[in-house]
């Protein structure tokens, strides 16, 4: 079971605002969906297991998603340039942000020690916000199934 990061955001926190180039040649800042939810999920690396099964099940929902107003992100530290090779393979029809000063994942907590094979290094825990119209923290997954997880934001909507 994956370690649960130390987050320092809770909610009924105000989001962290933030900026970043996306796949697509677009910049997207947090203002820019003010007065609609925002699914802000971090995940570790581009077309890993994990992060792909992710990546699949909004793709999946987000119909759904839309039809709740719901604006969906997805946050790593790979280049753009790795974002669009992602989002051509597996149809993702949601920006992806490129994160690669680490801002984003910073501001947000989800940037710390991980171990994998009793081998210790920093890297993004794959952590969720679910972030209000008005631009507040409404709900945090610090521990996510990839396979499971857009359904219980989808819930969470």
């Amino acid at each position: 079971m994956p370690k649960t990061p130390n987050l320092k955001l809770q909610i009924g926190d105000p989001a962290p605002p933030f900026a970043a180039a996306t796949n697509g040649g677009h910049r997207v800042a947090l203002h820019d969906f003010a007065g609609k939810p925002v699914i802000l999920y971090f995940y570790p690396r581009d077309d890993t297991p994990g992060c792909t099964k992710e990546a699949c099940a909004f793709r999946d929902a987000y119909a759904q998603f839309q039809k709740k107003g719901a604006v969906v992100l997805g946050v790593s530290i790979d280049t753009v340039k790795s974002h669009e090779k992602f989002v051509a393979k597996f149809q993702l029809p949601f920006p992806l942000l490129a994160d690669e000063d680490k801002a984003i994942v910073t501001a947000y907590g989800v940037w710390g020690e991980k171990s994998f094979m009793g081998r210790k290094y920093q890297g993004i825990h794959r952590v969720t916000f679910l972030i209000g119209p008005s631009g507040i923290i409404q709900k945090i997954w610090p521990l996510v199934k990839p396979e499971d997880h857009a359904a219980e934001v989808l819930a969470a909507l």
